[in-house]
Formats: structure tokens, C-alpha cells, sequence
């Protein structure tokens, strides 16, 4: 008996995909074609995933396509509105699982959280009238707190602290609706908080 070939596969998927459309136009099953890329694109990412999970060391780099296909097919079986928060979340999951697996990858914590954010913002722009703005400093603040907090290098990232309060204080002053006058402020004091600060590491670590 003959194993299942690529021609094999490819006939059954077409076959499924006229048999979709088939129903779409008898009017039986709407959306069909919507659902039959959603399964191949599934399909894709259970592939890719499998690859990583049977080698997560030298096959680190799989789990990106495959958590934007889980991403982008999930999206065919969920409301349009959260198409953009799976794809960005599900890219964002992919990031945190590599970090998990090895701390040394403490840079998958960067991206990892800027998708996350982003994925969160995008929820929130369908399902309320709330400005993102201030949202978006403070997960990147968070984001750089968690790279300072979180296991890596050997007293190698407190330096993310200071980003990270930064674009903490930032997303405050925009989430409070702090005044355009007020804001001129900023600037000027921001300066002065990082001058101070790169002076302190600088006789801290020579110390």
C-alpha cells in the first residue's frame, strides 16, 4: 500500500475546498472558503509547532510561523474584530515560550511584550471609545520593568529600569490627560533624570 504523498494531500484539500464552496453556494454553510483557509492555515501551524516541540533548541525559529498561523487560522473561526489581537498575541506567546525555554534569550521579552500590548490596544479600539495612547507607553514600560525583574544575564539588565520608568511616567501623563502646558515640562526634567542617572551607574560600576 502506498504511503500518502504530497499529490495525495493536495487532491484530498482540494477536494474538501469544492465541497465547501459547494455548500456555500447551495447556501447550506456560509463563509466557506474563510473556514477551509482557516483549517490549512492550522494545519501549517501545527507543522511548525510540531517541529519546534520536537527540537526546541535547534528548531527555535519554528514556532514564529507556526504562532502566526495558529493566529491567522484561529481568525477564520472568530469574530473579524479580533483578527488583529490573535495574530499579534499569538506572535507574542511565541516570543514568551522562547524566553521560557531559554532565559538567555531574555531579548524575546521586548518583542514579546510590545505584541502583547499591541494585541490588548487592539481589543480595546473595537470594543471601547478609550484612548490607547497612555496604554501603549505603559505596556512598554511594564515590558522594559520585566527585562530588568526577570531572569537573564547576571546583573547585566538594570539598565532596562530606566527606559522602563520612563515610558511608565509617559503613559501616566497620557492616560491622566495631563495639559499641553504641563507637558513643556517634561522634557526638560526627563533630561535631568537621565543625566543624573547615567552619572550614578557610571561611578556605581567603577566603584
Amino acid at each position: 500500500m502506498k504511503r500518502f504523498g504530497p499529490a495525495t494531500i493536495l487532491g484530498v484539500a482540494l477536494i474538501i475546498f469544492g465541497a465547501l464552496l459547494l455548500l456555500e453556494q447551495m447556501g447550506i454553510l456560509r463563509g466557506a472558503a474563510s473556514l477551509f483557509w482557516g483549517c490549512l492555515f492550522l494545519v501549517g501551524a501545527f507543522y511548525f509547532l510540531r517541529s519546534y516541540a520536537t527540537d526546541n533548541r535547534s528548531r527555535w525559529w519554528a514556532i514564529f510561523p507556526g504562532m502566526a498561523m495558529l493566529g491567522i487560522g484561529l481568525s477564520a473561526f472568530l469574530p473579524s474584530m479580533l483578527d488583529g489581537a490573535l495574530f499579534l498575541g499569538c506572535i507574542s506567546v511565541g516570543f514568551w515560550v522562547i524566553y521560557g525555554n531559554d532565559r538567555s534569550r531574555w531579548w524575546a521579552i521586548i518583542p514579546g511584550g510590545v505584541l502583547l500590548t499591541l494585541a490588548v490596544i487592539s481589543v480595546l479600539d473595537h470594543v471601547s471609545g478609550l484612548a490607547t495612547g497612555g496604554l501603549f507607553f505603559l505596556g512598554l514600560g511594564l515590558t522594559f520593568v520585566l527585562v530588568a525583574l526577570l531572569p537573564g544575564p547576571v546583573n547585566k539588565n538594570q539598565w532596562a529600569f530606566i527606559p522602563g520608568g520612563i515610558l511608565l511616567a509617559f503613559g501616566v501623563f497620557l492616560g491622566l490627560g495631563v495639559q499641553v502646558g504641563l507637558m513643556a515640562y517634561f522634557w526638560p526634567a526627563l533630561l535631568i533624570v537621565l543625566g543624573c542617572a547615567l552619572i550614578f551607574f557610571y561611578f556605581f560600576r567603577r566603584g
